[in-house]
């Protein structure tokens, strides 16, 4: 990007942009919740939309000037709901997680029960785990896989929860879970405990926007919300969607005035051009293209014995257990991977015995490398690198894997930087 006005007036922030720009060129990205927004995403962000507070929804704004923020809004509306086949839209929480909890408020009461996955076997911070200041206001009751082997979801047995527990809502959703989800069984949970059903499809939802994983709204979900980040490819934000009118309604009032303050306009725009991109025939082939290099990663890995969590992937993520493939906790592996230019995180695995902050996993995924062009061989080149850099023997070994992935990275360049 051009930042010839900051170059002058902070040269210190302008020096460290240019810097990030540079690790992001000649490195290889792999945490499964980033991704790389288009030129034209990222001028809607700078731009002067900025400047305007637009509390309120389009046509009932508590300041003057909106005219054209609510045409801005209202088209971002209108293309996440094509997007998503959904017959409300809301796009204007700020980030994922106060998505999640503007849901939650909308849908239940304070003391309500929301049945939500485990965070060990692939859920998320939001769905309930106790550090969360929203599991002081709602009850999480949890459910599991039936086999890390293969993924199931233990359907009977969260049933059985379902019916002694009385949720209020049926959460489906994941941040490290490599499988689909059964949306039609947990929709029929759903009905039988009299409780609405829920998807939060914030790493998936520019697979389902590019057709290649299920519509939760196919199988009757009441909700379905969203980060517009991650495999979706827009800005770093939040959306929920529902076909209801009155949960429209619910939700409206839920995100503003009850959770936030005025949208973040720029951001608005930015969705909307993201969502645009996203409804074209070859963000299909984006959204294939990421399952694709997914499956030939993950098989790599396994070729080579590395154990991964459910044996394979069905979506953009894989989760390996690094201390039975390499003999090291996730988050040492994690950093020796920083040291060759590849980045990923470590996560927990499935009732892992370590600490959040030392687990034994580590997560990546394929949305940002497919991004950027790359195919199914050069998703086996870089488990080849993961794999090495693992099991390297020293600094001269390492040194090598850099120079190997700078190089790679570079036939590849980043959006917007080249």
């Amino acid at each position: 990007m051009d930042y010839r006005f900051l170059d002058k007036t902070d040269p210190l922030i302008h020096g460290l942009i240019k810097e990030e720009e540079e690790r992001q060129r000649t490195g290889l990205e792999l945490i499964c919740s980033e991704n790389y927004v288009s030129p034209a995403v990222m001028e809607a962000m700078s731009s002067v939309l900025n400047n305007k507070y637009s509390e309120g929804y389009p046509g009932a704004r508590y300041y003057g000037g909106n005219e054209v923020m609510d045409k801005i809004e209202a088209e971002a509306i209108e293309r996440a709901k094509q997007l998503f086949g959904a017959g409300h839209a809301n796009v204007q929480s700020h980030a994922g997680a106060p998505a999640n909890i503007a849901t939650y408020f909308a849908l239940a009461e304070p003391g309500d029960t929301i049945l939500g996955m485990d965070l060990s076997h692939g859920g998320h911070l939001t769905h309930g785990h106790p550090v969360t200041h929203v599991a002081k206001v709602f009850r999480f009751v949890r459910y599991k896989m039936k086999s890390i082997e293969t993924g199931e979801i233990d359907y009977d047995a969260m049933r059985q929860v379902a019916k002694a527990e009385n949720p209020k809502i049926v959460l489906a959703g994941f941040s490290a879970y490599p499988r689909e989800l059964n949306y039609k069984a947990m929709r029929a949970i759903a009905t039988e405990v009299g409780a609405y059903a829920v998807a939060d499809v914030a790493h998936i939802a520019g697979l389902i926007a590019g057709g290649a994983a299920r519509n939760p709204f196919d199988d009757g979900f009441d909700v379905m919300l969203s980060t517009t980040h991650k495999s979706l490819r827009g800005p770093r934000g939040g959306m929920i969607l529902t076909h209801e009118r009155e949960l429209g309604k619910k939700i409206d009032k839920a995100v503003f005035p009850g959770f936030q303050g005025g949208p973040i306009m720029q951001m608005v725009a930015a969705k909307a051009v993201a969502f645009g991109e996203a409804l074209k025939p070859e963000f299909k082939t984006y959204a294939l293209q990421i399952v694709a290099n997914a499956k030939a990663m993950a098989q790599r890995l396994m070729d080579q014995g590395v154990k991964l969590i459910t044996n394979g992937t069905d979506n953009h993520l894989m989760l390996a257990d690094a201390v039975k493939s390499f003999g090291k906790p996730g988050g040492d592996i994690q950093n020796v991977l920083d040291e060759v230019g590849i980045t990923l995180n470590k996560n927990m695995i499935a009732d892992d015995l370590r600490s959040a902050m030392s687990p034994s996993g580590i997560r990546l995924g394929t949305p940002a490398l497919t991004t950027r062009g790359m195919k199914e061989a050069e998703m086996r080149q870089v488990a080849d690198f993961i794999v090495r850099a693992a099991r390297a023997g020293g600094n001269e070994d390492l040194k090598k894997i850099r120079a190997e992935v700078m190089d790679l990275s570079l036939r590849f360049p980043v959006p917007g930087i080249g």
